[in-house]
């Protein structure tokens, strides 16, 4: 090819004025390959298309069987095109025909062919189709031609997705008009009806090709500082917020914003001949396609602040606003993204959103953590709700459920309504429960506790009139940390959430890594099953000194109170024992340094892995106190993971097997004196509750929005009477899968709120 720079600028510019021609999308395409193929100096040159069906159409074609167009498909991943489909990157061939993927379609007549050149059709790291060159003889295609290439597919990229290559109309259009249900991931409880609100931080790069390099790296400079500076900004005024994890994803975020890694990359885009957006697009489009391609939660979860920066940096380039203007914001606005980085969000006015939709995002991504800072309603993992909705557009968000009702019809909307004002008149109902005793009306009292596990959950202590914070998961500060916690970091953390409940003990449970919580410098290991494989307790006795600075630290955080500390995923007493020396070690090594104890120190084990259950009575001697972590016991003993839909349908919580279970596990408890609680979901669940009750439980920890629930029924339960309709059917043996239905008619026909 002649030149990295005037070849894709010529040929830039007769595209350019190709796609501005009055012809019909066929004719513009067809232009387009002629164009490029002279330009590359290539016998061929095609165009391949990815159809919402996930296959590969070929769209265009100079060189091969002009017959084949539009009836030529292929899957992702197969034959060499469908390669470039699957993984999003280059592929540079002298004989393709040697390369093991190869495999020719007879009806395009491309078997005469011999060098390749493909390069994926990237937008936003999503892959929209494939651009490939061929020639006859073996050739051997440079650096600078797969750059060339590379920016030719920038520009068929914005007219794939603008639509200007489109040969027929996209029959999902007519969804713009109709009412729709999607269903996601609940992430922040609560309900938001209100107006779409597209948050577009995207801009299209109309001008990819440099015409002054040393200006665009100018201009680029330029423009990091900037953005670093307003990232600066919303970090020094993050307090408005006041404390919070919300505050160290800040910090994260300007980390990346940091990253010389990522900047020199955008240098080296610019001095190979783009413009300062292109390179933006091209460093943006390379990342997000291989970690898309990630299996890693935390990477993933990483790619929306690698999102959020590239998209401020282009907003900073062409002077357009980040996020909408603020008085352009609705009243009611329901913000609906594909992704948002925490910043982003925190650039909106509080005051006028209702709700979030993700189409990407976890419960433990960054914009969520922010978002339950704020209280605001999210849902997250809602597919495809971007291609059916519009700015305007009225909208339902239900942070509970997980449901997402996009233009719901009259009726749906009425209902949602009453359901808010419902939510609210309940609030105030619980709320006004906060300091009444949890005790049943034949006497019994029942303590209620909190899980938590973020520093902004604290002051839902005293709102919701917890016991105690029954449940801290530690690991969460862990995961989003960018390197792992020192001792004196875990120190202040530990102290400052001790600090957030003065008058209520909180039980600390150790690591519980591994599995789907993944750090980020830690080396990932690949287990065929990692829920079974090295997590929690088992990291922690295998890497002791990850153990001991955790416990020296949560020690030192508690000088002169009562600390209780507990670890997870136990599965034998052997394993409880050693983590206890650890501890008392700890303790001693406090001591001997002159650092002031805890005024006592309580070490408990979790009941979560089956095989604890047939050493009930050995465990409950040697432990402080047991809490019962129901999620996995009950997934385990089913063996049935609980996050897969084929599966996690497949059994009941409320099963006799499993009320059996735990019943056992209440019942050494008693005989030991020992303290027993359970945290996993269950408690939290009005009925599921009141099963526990009947089977022994007197202490429960559950998220703070279910003590309002869960006192109120308790407030109107004869537990005496509960206890023994509850053991007769479990004693009935009739081989029921449940016994749900019976008690919740019991609970209905007394009047016991669910």
């Amino acid at each position: 090819m002649r030149s990295a720079l005037g070849g894709p600028r010529l040929l830039l510019r007769r595209l350019r004025e190709i796609s501005a021609e009055s012809v019909s999308a066929q004719a513009r395409l067809d232009k387009i390959v002629v164009q490029i193929a002279a330009n590359m100096v290539a016998e061929v040159c095609s165009v391949y298309v990815l159809r919402a069906d996930q296959r590969l159409e070929l769209y265009a074609t100079e060189g091969l069987n002009r017959e084949a167009v539009h009836q030529t498909t292929m899957h992702s991943g197969e034959g060499l095109v469908g390669l470039i489909a699957k993984s999003a990157e280059p592929l540079a061939l002298s004989e393709a025909q040697e390369h093991p993927a190869f495999a020719y379609k007879p009806e395009t007549g491309e078997e005469v062919y011999h060098s390749f050149l493909g390069v994926p059709i990237l937008r936003g790291g999503n892959t929209l189709g494939v651009l490939v060159v061929q020639n006859k003889v073996r050739r051997v295609y440079s650096e600078e031609e797969i750059e060339a290439l590379q920016t030719t597919a920038m520009l068929l990229a914005e007219l794939i997705a603008s639509g200007e290559l489109q040969a027929i109309e996209d029959p999902r259009d007519l969804a713009l008009y109709r009412p729709a249900t999607l269903r996601g991931s609940p992430m922040v409880e609560g309900v938001g009806l209100g107006h779409v609100l597209l948050h577009e931080p995207r801009v299209v790069v109309k001008q990819l090709v440099a015409e002054d390099i040393s200006g665009e790296l100018g201009r680029l400079e330029q423009a990091i500082d900037a953005m670093r500076a307003a990232i600066d900004e919303l970090v020094a005024h993050g307090d408005r917020m006041g404390a919070g994890e919300h505050r160290e994803v800040l910090q994260t975020v300007r980390m990346v914003a940091n990253d010389r890694g990522w900047v020199r990359r955008l240098r080296e885009a610019v001095m190979s001949g783009l413009t300062a957006e292109a390179a933006v697009e091209r460093v943006q489009n390379d990342a997000r396609a291989r970690m898309q391609r990630q299996t890693d939660p935390y990477l993933r979860d990483r790619l929306h602040d690698l999102d959020d920066i590239a998209n401020r940096l282009l907003h900073q380039l062409t002077g357009q606003s980040y996020v909408a203007d603020r008085d352009s914001v609705p009243e009611n606005a329901i913000i609906v993204a594909r992704t948002m980085g925490p910043a982003a969000l925190l650039d909106y006015d509080r005051q006028r959103l209702r709700g979030l939709v993700l189409e990407e995002g976890g419960p433990t991504s960054h914009v969520a953590i922010v978002a339950r800072a704020l209280g605001v309603a999210t849902v997250g993992l809602v597919q495809g709700l971007i291609d059916i909705v519009e700015t305007g557009d009225p909208i339902i968000v239900d942070g509970s459920t997980g449901e997402v009702h996009v233009r719901p019809q009259p009726d749906v909307q009425s209902a949602y309504a009453e359901k808010a004002r419902l939510r609210a008149r309940r609030q105030e109902q619980y709320a006004r429960l906060r300091d009444v005793p949890a005790i049943t009306k034949d006497g019994v009292q029942i303590a209620l506790h909190m899980n938590a596990g973020l520093a902004i959950d604290m002051p839902h202590v005293h709102e919701t009139g917890a016991a105690s914070v029954g449940l801290f998961r530690t690991e969460l500060q862990f995961m989003l940390a960018p390197r792992f916690p020192r001792m004196d970091e875990q120190h202040r953390f530990y102290k400052a959430v001790l600090d957030a409940a003065p008058d209520r003990p909180i039980t600390f449970r150790t690591l519980d890594i591994g599995s789907d919580k993944i750090l980020p410098y830690m080396a990932k290991i690949e287990e065929e099953n990692p829920a079974l494989g090295w997590r929690a307790i088992r990291i922690g006795l295998d890497r002791p000194g990850l153990l001991r600075m955790q416990i020296r630290a949560m020690l030192k955080a508690g000088a002169d109170r009562d600390l209780r500390i507990m670890f997870p995923m136990i599965a034998n007493v052997a394993e409880f024992e050693a983590a206890r020396a650890i501890a008392l070690r700890e303790l001693d090594h406090i001591k001997r340094h002159d650092y002031s104890p805890p005024r006592s120190l309580r070490l408990g084990a979790m009941v979560e892995v089956p095989s604890l259950l047939w050493e009930l009575d050995l465990i409950a001697e040697r432990a402080d106190f047991l809490s019962v972590g129901s999620n996995d016991l009950v997934q385990y003993m089913y063996a049935a993971d609980r996050d897969n839909t084929r599966v996690s349908k497949r059994y009941d919580n409320l099963s006799p097997p499993v009320l059996r279970a735990l019943e056992r596990v209440a019942e050494a408890g008693r005989r030991a004196n020992t303290p027993v609680t359970l945290c996993g979901e269950m408690g939290g669940r009005p009925l599921e509750a009141l099963a526990l009750l009947a089977i022994g439980y007197r202490s429960l920890s559950m998220s703070p929005s279910a003590i309002g629930p869960v006192k109120s029924m308790i407030l109107n339960v004869d537990l005496d009477e509960a206890q023994v309709f509850l053991a007769t059917l479990l004693a009935a043996d009739d081989g029921a899968p449940s016994v749900r239905e019976k008690l919740r008619d019991y609970a209905l026909s007394r009047n016991i709120p669910l």
